[in-house]
């Protein structure tokens, strides 16, 4: 584990390096993969229908900040751990396929979430590769929901969970933020949308937490 000028953390498995963004995202630079878990795009759409009025800003925010995740890392590959579209079709569908259609020299990965039900034939080939279950990158093992027993050799990606974490100060203050949770071999990404909830982790003996701010990713452990 190495801190990083830019506020990320790093981590290694093997020889390849894991680094951990601020951006609530993975990047290897050895194979110039992105890694996002839990966007939810059009969930905005799906509350407004429901009338809670809640603005479809909350999607731009995080296009820009996928474009500027592309625009600085320059992968070749962007892999979204599952739930990329909040259940049913809506109107956002098309914005984020524009969206997507910006990028010719990355291509799209989706590996299916619970909440990734869209019909087959909406997934546009040029843009989008879609893989049912799981998919195995050299050792790393890509799937949504954590795997109970990764495979010898193998490292999971994962998502789902939305895992966060709090902090305690003095005077009973808590601050719960989202983060990265290391267990094993097995990391499961913070949800990268900006409209989704936290679920509290416990860490346990050899877990390791890395809390999400705006400009740091910064490693807790309490049970030094």
């Amino acid at each position: 584990m190495e801190p990083n000028p830019k506020g990320i953390q790093i981590i290694h498995f093997g020889l390849s390096e894991i680094h951990l963004l601020t951006e609530k995202a993975v990047f290897l630079p050895q194979s110039r993969s992105l890694f996002i878990a839990d966007p939810h795009f059009g969930k905005a759409a799906h509350f407004r229908k429901a009338g809670i009025p809640v603005s479809e800003k909350v999607h731009i925010h995080d296009f820009l900040k996928i474009q500027k995740l592309i625009e600085r890392y320059k992968p070749t590959d962007l892999y979204f751990l599952g739930d990329l579209f909040h259940s049913d079709w809506n109107e956002s569908w098309n914005d984020l396929e524009l969206f997507a259609g910006n990028f010719p020299g990355c291509q799209f990965h989706l590996i299916k979430g619970n909440h990734d039900i869209l019909p087959e034939e909406l997934y546009r080939s040029e843009i989008w590769k879609v893989h049912p279950e799981s998919l195995i990158l050299a050792d790393f093992i890509l799937t949504h929901e954590p795997m109970y027993e990764v495979p010898e050799g193998l490292f999971n990606f994962c998502g789902h969970i939305h895992p966060g974490i709090s902090l305690y100060g003095t005077g009973r203050q808590r601050l719960t933020l989202p983060c990265f949770f290391l267990s094993g071999r097995q990391l499961i990404l913070p949800a990268f949308g900006r409209f989704t909830g936290l679920y509290g982790m416990k860490c346990e003996k050899n877990d390791q937490a890395f809390a999400v701010t705006d400009k740091k990713v910064i490693p807790v452990n309490f049970m030094e």
